[in-house]
């Protein structure tokens, strides 16, 4: 199940963080990330998982979301190419400090993707197109993944959204938490249950299925009543890097 996890890789909060990307100009304060970083530990602790902390990397401002230059995928390391320059180097610094634990390390070999922008479901993964992620970065991704036994699905993520994912989660087998604008993608449609946020609510979107439990960014309040008798939910309050485009799955590697 792409649920299930024993081990995460997560990276310390770097004080560069103020000057990460951020289509809306804004810039996160250190202290309540520190504060967001720690609960986000302590949930992953509780879901019973072994935490690789890695060191801060005040060179780039955006590393603390290590799930763009890299993903996971039947304990094989696949290095990504994040598209804006000032990630350029990144990738190579993380493969570094982590390819010891993993089998076979594979690379995109041209174009650009972002972990950001990849949803796997149960060894089917589906890859988004937009603003960070290319044709050509999708196709090297998709051959890498079809060589270790995925199947793929490419599509175009809706406009006026940064990442695939940031608006859409896998929260049970087949089952998927969506914006609006994410459920009238035909393909989701066809194949997965959809649970469709509230209007207002489309922040609740990057939530994070770990185990049996549910990570849920906090302030949702509908959502949270739709979930609650399903799911094992913590709720994590993510103010700060939502300024920064940013989600719960961004925060770390997971298998």
């Amino acid at each position: 199940m792409a649920y299930k996890f024993k081990n995460a890789i997560i990276r310390k909060p770097n004080k560069s963080i103020k000057n990460a990307l951020s289509s809306k100009n804004l810039h996160p304060n250190y202290e309540k990330i520190l504060k967001i970083h720690s609960n986000y530990i302590n949930a992953f602790k509780k879901s019973g998982l072994n935490i690789i902390l890695l060191e801060t990397l005040e060179a780039y401002a955006d590393s603390i979301f290590v799930e763009d230059p890299a993903i996971i995928y039947k304990n094989n390391l696949i290095i990504l190419n994040p598209s804006d320059p000032s990630r350029n180097g990144e990738a190579k610094i993380i493969k570094k400090e982590i390819e010891k634990y993993f089998d076979n390390i594979f690379y995109i070999e041209q174009g650009f993707v972002e972990g950001g922008d990849v949803l796997n479901i149960n060894n089917k993964f589906v890859i988004g197109l937009s603003q960070r992620t290319t044709k050509s970065g999708a196709k090297s991704l998709s051959e890498i993944l079809m060589s270790l036994g995925a199947s793929i699905h490419i599509t175009k993520t809706p406009n006026g959204i940064l990442h695939f994912k940031s608006e859409c989660s896998l929260i049970d087998d087949d089952v998927i938490l969506v914006s609006k604008r994410m459920s009238k993608l035909d393909y989701l449609k066809s194949n997965y249950t959809l649970i469709e946020l509230p209007i207002g609510e489309e922040g609740a979107a990057n939530s994070l299925r770990i185990n049996d439990k549910l990570l849920l960014p906090d302030g949702f309040i509908k959502t949270e009543e739709i979930l609650t008798n399903k799911y094992n939910i913590i709720k994590i309050e993510v103010d700060e890097i939502s300024k920064v485009d940013a989600g719960l799955s961004c925060m770390s590697l997971r298998w």
